[in-house]
This record gives C-alpha cells, structure tokens and sequence, in this order.
C-alpha cells in the first residue's frame, strides 16, 4: 500500500504521439516524440514493439504517460517518461491495451 500522498507524486498526463521509430538492433523498443504541449516534444523509448503491427499507426495517437519519471538512456536515447498501459497474461496469451483518454483532450491534460 502507498499513502495519496505517494501517489499525488505521480503525475500522469495525455500525450501526443508526433513520430514512432524502430530501435535499431531490438525486436521490443520504439522510439517515440511526443508532445506534451511543452515548448519542444519529449523523446520517449518504449518497449511495446511487439504489440503494435505497424508502428506508424501510432502517429497523431494520445495516449496516456507518466510525465515526471526521472529520464534514462535505453540504447543512447534519453528517454523522459513512461507509457502508462495496461497488460495481462504471458508470452503469446499477453493482451496489451494503450489507455486512451474517452473524448478529445489536448496534449499536457492531467490525469488524477
């Protein structure tokens, strides 16, 4: 169990997906830019390759992130959040759900 004040820490926020590569040399991460309606767009590297048929589809998508997640390198890409989804299951009976906001919410919209 974590306290609401632990969880008021998590700040999940709507985000637009601008452009999806492949991670050159894995079969699992894309690299994304994103926008938050910051200034510039977020990089973001994800590893939901296997769940997607044709990555470019994913472009012009808003989908949900955790937005203050302290930046890591994967691959030489800094990546400065989180895709926030939703799985169950193992190997090839793993469903993989993007969480998508219900009606039309601009880049940067709060969660919580």
């Amino acid at each position: 169990m974590i306290s609401y004040d632990d969880f008021k820490k998590v700040d999940i926020r709507i985000g637009q997906i601008l452009s999806v590569e492949e991670v050159p040399d894995t079969d699992k991460l894309l690299h994304l830019l994103v926008d938050f309606g910051e200034d510039e767009p977020r990089h973001l590297v994800s590893g939901i390759r296997q769940y997607v048929d044709d990555p470019q589809s994913l472009v012009g998508k808003k989908t949900t992130w955790v937005f203050n997640l302290e930046p890591r390198t994967i691959k030489g890409i800094e990546s400065n959040g989180m895709l926030f989804a939703a799985s169950y299951g193992e190997g090839e009976d793993k469903h993989f759900s993007f969480i998508v906001p219900e009606k039309d919410m601009p880049p940067g919209t709060r969660l919580g």
